[in-house]
């Protein structure tokens, strides 16, 4: 979602929040909840994810899925 305006912790203006669930579980997602900013996670681990645009972010977001789907 395109923010109104930009801010410190989100300068693209961007909300987002992606999610490869299976089994009812989250097995990998992409967010930028306030506090922690840009970042993904794999299972439990977190860590920080450097957004460029939103066609990258898809692009990001897809090959990681290929690779859940892989384990």
């Amino acid at each position: 979602m395109k923010l109104p305006q930009s801010d410190t912790e989100r300068p693209h203006g961007y909300k987002y929040r992606l999610a490869y669930i299976s089994k009812g579980q989250r097995l990998m997602g992409y967010d930028n909840e306030r506090g922690k900013g840009d970042h993904r996670h794999y299972g439990d681990h977190e860590e920080r994810y450097l957004f460029t645009t939103v066609d990258q972010l898809l692009v990001d977001f897809r090959a990681d899925v290929k690779k859940a789907e892989k384990r």
